[in-house]
């Protein structure tokens, strides 16, 4: 099977790494030399637009950003599906709205082609390690045949419904991580409050029955500030999520308002323990 994939940032550079080691056929596309650069050590070839890179593969894996980059690849000028032909699928990867995706799945359809929604989580480094997970959405044909090529990146991969299943699946995933870091930062504040170190109480927490990825991820720098960068990333989660729960008429107050403490905690800025 022939692999395409376009959004070669700080996820899908590492994860199209993966892929061309284990020896899957790679075409990338990408608008500006300095983003190629990332793959200059891994064998790979350049499609000259968009439509090229979907001419070229039976598989195309989609990384970008958000909602509207996705549907700018797929049907903007230099669209990916005017160049694919019917039995080829693409992949998104991109956390959207699972109603983005049901869109642009019905749209593909229309050509023959099948869309699968494949969010994924753990970040960068899980990347690394092999330990990324992927959630999908959508054919359970289609995504048999997609599974050897995520499982190139990921650890754990699995099918979750239909097309729409994958990002709803993330969407409630990152809705409590974002609660959870929230509630890490504010335990750890508490504890150097009553006078313990928060360096030794993370320490403790990570051993306990407290432990949590989000917790991992806060303890070594003891501040939100590291989070700082993805800030308008994780309100675009929280976003999703809370949209919606609201147009299903469910009550996510609870974890919601945790979430947003959190958003808002990263938005005013966190000076963190270390320098209290």
């Amino acid at each position: 099977m022939r692999i395409g994939f376009v959004g070669l940032g700080n996820m899908g550079a590492p994860m199209a790494r993966r892929i061309a080691q284990d020896g899957w056929p790679l075409t990338v596309f990408a608008r500006r030399r300095e983003t190629l650069e990332r793959l200059d050590d891994s064998e790979t070839h350049v499609a000259a637009s968009l439509r090229d890179l979907g001419h070229a593969s039976d598989l195309v894996e989609v990384c970008v950003v958000d909602d509207a980059q996705v549907e700018e690849v797929l049907l903007g000028g230099d669209n990916l599906l005017g160049g694919m032909r019917a039995g080829a699928v693409v992949a998104v990867h991109s956390t959207i709205h699972p109603e983005t995706c049901r869109k642009l799945g019905a749209l593909a359809e229309e050509k023959g082609v099948s869309l699968i929604d494949a969010p994924v989580s753990g970040g960068p480094a899980a990347v690394a390690e092999k330990s990324l997970a992927v959630m999908v959405g959508g054919d359970p044909d289609a995504f048999e045949r997609c599974r050897p090529v995520f499982e190139s990146f990921a650890g754990f991969v699995r099918h979750m419904g239909p097309v729409g299943a994958g990002q709803l699946t993330k969407a409630v995933n990152n809705l409590v991580f974002i609660a959870n870091l929230g509630v890490v930062a504010d335990a750890l504040k508490l504890g150097a409050e009553l006078g313990l170190d928060p360096a030794s109480l993370a320490e403790v927490m990570r051993a306990g029955s407290a432990s949590s990825f989000a917790l991992g991820l806060y303890a070594p720098a003891l501040s939100l500030t590291p989070f700082a960068p993805v800030a308008a990333l994780l309100r675009k989660d929280l976003d999703i999520l809370l949209d919606v729960a609201r147009a299903a008429g469910l009550d996510v107050s609870s974890l919601g308002s945790a979430a947003e403490h959190t958003v808002r905690m990263l938005t005013r800025g966190n000076e963190g323990l270390r320098a209290r």
